[in-house]
């Protein structure tokens, strides 16, 4: 059964950071693209950002280039979004994703942020 449990949400003040984490179980992560999506409160789906499956290349959405950091460690099966100089309107809940767009593609339960002071 294929599994992703994101965490590392929370409430932060603007300017700060987190890091969010993605445990994957089930499948053969390595072998795999991962992303990150968000959703803000009463808005669509935005994509954040991807890596491939060896990590070797990575993209972001214009709005989050320079501040987000996506990483993998495919010895823990594990996706990372380093987030800094957060803002405002980047509360929302925020997805791990297998696959986006593929045969495939797998969903997370997502986790909030929350960017307030």
């Amino acid at each position: 059964e294929v599994r992703l449990v994101e965490s590392g949400g929370g409430l932060v003040q603007p300017g700060g950071s987190l890091r969010l984490s993605c445990a994957a179980s089930g499948f053969t992560f390595s072998s795999y693209s991962m992303s990150w999506v968000r959703q803000a409160p009463g808005k669509g789906l935005e994509w954040v950002s991807v890596i491939n499956s060896g990590g070797g290349t990575l993209s972001y959405a214009d709005s989050v280039s320079g501040r987000f950091t996506i990483s993998r460690d495919n010895v823990k099966n594990t996706l990372y979004l380093q987030m800094n100089s957060l803002r405002p309107e980047e509360t929302a809940v925020y997805y791990c994703v297998k696959s986006i767009g593929l045969p495939g593609e797998f969903w997370g339960q997502g986790t909030q942020v929350t960017v307030s002071s």
